[in-house]
């Protein structure tokens, strides 16, 4: 018996098989080629954090190599990825950030010293990444490495107020913890000041968690040095002399 190639349910039967065939080889190439793509947004994380250290223009091996022998600790709190590092001797802090610009979520990593001139932390480095904000406005946060390196030695924090002053504004007034917005994308801007302000907020207390103001410091401490570095007794007694010297 001829087929009907015409009929209904040949055209039906037909569009099934295909439709499982073309399924099953998306789903193998997709598996297929997922440990890759696992590895290659791994490696772009790590080059993302680099950039925030001020390390640029390395390829694969080179940025897996230097974030290894770079970066020796990761901590995670109140869902914030923090990261710590060595350079020169220098113990160095890196912050993850998540916010939304104008058009999307927008990303980075900002790295922050101790730095005793500004009263408390400056900001090492600074990378910025964005999903879907507009090319030549606001995806200059990504783009232009000129102002990411405007953030290089602000001050983060307010040493009296303990507030978080670093930010992005329109006008700048105070040069030593303000970078101006980007040139024709104010609320992307915006939302990178809203995203610096909520990272580091976590450590003051401007944005509520459920830990006084000892742990925060203890966990602002333990950052820094490590967690394994340094005992709570020798915590207490830092913490004990920083009051004394602000008294």
């Amino acid at each position: 018996m001829k087929l009907n190639t015409n009929s209904n349910s040949y055209i039906i039967i037909y569009s099934a098989i295909l439709v499982v065939i073309v399924a099953f080889l998306l789903a193998f190439v997709y598996k297929a080629l997922k440990p890759m793509q696992d590895a290659n947004v791994e490696l772009d994380v790590k080059k993302q954090v680099l950039y925030s250290l001020n390390i640029r223009d390395l390829d694969g091996a080179e940025a897996e190599a230097k974030y290894a022998e770079l970066v020796n600790d990761t901590l995670e709190f109140a869902g914030q990825k923090i990261l710590m590092a060595e350079i020169g001797e220098e113990p160095i802090v890196i912050f993850e950030m998540k916010g939304m610009g104008l058009w999307g979520g927008i990303s980075g990593y900002m790295s922050a010293r101790l730095d005793p001139e500004k009263g408390g932390f400056s900001v090492y480095g600074a990378y910025f990444n964005h999903e879907s904000e507009t090319a030549g406005l606001g995806a200059e946060i990504k783009d232009s490495q000129a102002w990411q390196e405007k953030f290089i030695g602000k001050r983060i924090f307010d040493d009296e107020t303990k507030h978080v002053v670093l930010s992005v504004v329109k006008k700048v007034e105070d040069p030593d913890c303000q970078v101006d917005c980007v040139t024709g994308a104010t609320l992307t801007s915006n939302g990178v000041d809203e995203m610096i302000k909520r990272t580091f907020g976590i450590w003051t207390g401007e944005y509520d968690l459920d830990m006084d103001e000892g742990e925060m410091e203890k966990m602002l401490i333990k950052s820094l040095f490590g967690n394994d570095s340094i005992s709570d007794a020798e915590l207490n007694r830092m913490i004990k002399v920083k009051k004394v010297e602000e008294e």
